[in-house]
């Protein structure tokens, strides 16, 4: 069993509120737009770290983390990307990679909002967790955290922190 964080489109910001969210999970994800390296060194440097590159992500992260990364966390198939859109509205690129790596889980950022999405034809869980940055429009910052456990995906909890 084991707890995950997910965040998305920090966009260079780390706080202790998200400390404090994730302090209990096992490892964190990132759906891309980490902002630089030293986001990411700090967010690895407190927790385990599977990342994504987004589109504002400069050479160095890009050398560094994946476009696109494939894994398996106990029994779950995990796929995740920065830009991937939504179930009846994916990616092109993406939808060649559903079909043939079969997710169960589908994880992707970009948009700044949040969703949480069970996909019948994919057969798989979408979540974009949004914005954990206080840069761009989004009004409430989001992350998600929950629990792997075999093949189930449990206790999927919100985080949401007001931007001033």
């Amino acid at each position: 069993m084991k707890r995950i964080g997910i965040l998305s489109d920090t966009h260079s910001h780390w706080d202790e509120k998200l400390a404090n969210f994730f302090a209990d999970c096992n490892e964190l994800w990132h759906a891309g737009d980490i902002g630089n390296m030293e986001t990411a060194d700090t967010i690895s440097g407190f927790k385990p770290l599977r990342a994504v590159y987004g589109n504002i992500d400069d050479s160095l992260v890009r050398t560094t983390y994946p476009e696109i990364l494939q894994f398996s966390c106990e029994d779950v198939n995990v796929l995740m990307t920065h830009i991937g859109g939504y179930p009846k509205r994916y990616e092109k690129k993406i939808i060649p990679i559903l079909r043939s790596q079969k997710p169960n889980l589908f994880i992707c950022g970009h948009s700044h909002i949040l969703k949480v999405i069970y996909d019948k034809d994919f057969e798989l869980l979408h979540i974009n967790p949004g914005a954990a940055g206080i840069s761009g429009f989004h009004v409430v910052r989001t992350a998600i955290r929950l629990t792997i456990d075999g093949d189930k995906m449990k206790d999927l909890e919100i985080l949401e922190i007001p931007r001033h």
